[in-house]
């Protein structure tokens, strides 16, 4: 299978997709994805990880973060999958890979995009048909919003109220709730798979995604921007992109 890339630049939003190792259900139980959630929440108080939304499923995670430009992201990355490999292994008596060798990384624009792709997130349950609505999965991002918990929160709230030019808390739920309402009655939950979500380095306008496309420079040069659903998609390779899309 080929290797998932992530080309991480500073000051963007990325949706990270990692996937347990050969796609196997390490993450069927409730408790190893609580484990997973709690070094996310370790990597936000060492690293200052801004974290905008996260679902554990059993076989992967979906995770939205904002990048700050101080290597939070690979650090956290390393920690929270290192520990919940070494965890499950240990209790296990397990040997061999938890995750796959890398995660894979895109850059999402912020403008209605980060709603899109906080939906996407949300309702990755919903399209499995696990759930009939993404409050009924605990290990989720929208579920700890919707509770609205108070401490060790995994969210970085601020950030995300600013991105969505939101002004409070409340409001914040309230507008999330309302969204997802919109997507499920809109049939966005019946296992439609976008890969513009997890097969692309980056997603949003044409200018957006050229802006990264050169960011990202050499290791960019002959990758093709195309059209998906309406967004412009920065292509992975033709192998990267096919495999990646739930």
């Amino acid at each position: 299978m080929a290797r998932a890339s992530r080309h991480i630049l500073p000051g963007h939003v990325w949706h990270i997709t990692h996937r347990c190792h050969k796609r196997e259900f390490l993450l069927k139980f409730a408790r190893d994805r609580k484990r997973w959630i709690h070094w996310l929440y370790e990597a936000k108080r060492r690293y200052g990880l801004s974290v905008l939304n996260y679902t554990v499923t059993s076989n992967h995670v979906h995770l939205l973060v904002r990048d700050r430009g101080k290597q939070e992201l690979p650090a956290s990355m390393q920690l929270a999958a290192g520990c919940v490999a070494q965890e499950y292994n240990r209790r296990k008596s397990r040997k061999g890979a938890f995750w796959e060798d890398r995660y894979h990384a895109t850059a999402v624009a912020t403008d209605e995009h980060l709603i899109q792709c906080l939906l996407y997130i949300d309702l990755n349950m919903v399209r499995t048909g696990v759930v009939s609505h993404p409050c009924d999965w605990p290990e989720s991002g929208y579920s700890e919003l919707v509770s609205m918990r108070q401490r060790y929160t995994v969210h970085d709230i601020p950030a995300l109220m600013e991105l969505l030019a939101i002004d409070d808390y409340e409001q914040l739920v309230t507008q999330r709730k309302i969204w997802v309402d919109q997507a499920l009655a809109a049939g966005l939950g019946d296992d439609a798979r976008d890969p513009r979500w997890t097969g692309g380095i980056a997603v949003g306008s044409y200018a957006f995604v050229e802006s990264v496309q050169l960011e990202i420079g050499y290791s960019a040069v002959g990758r093709s921007i195309v059209d998906i659903g309406g967004s412009s998609v920065l292509r992975e390779d033709e192998k990267g992109y096919d495999v990646i899309l739930t």
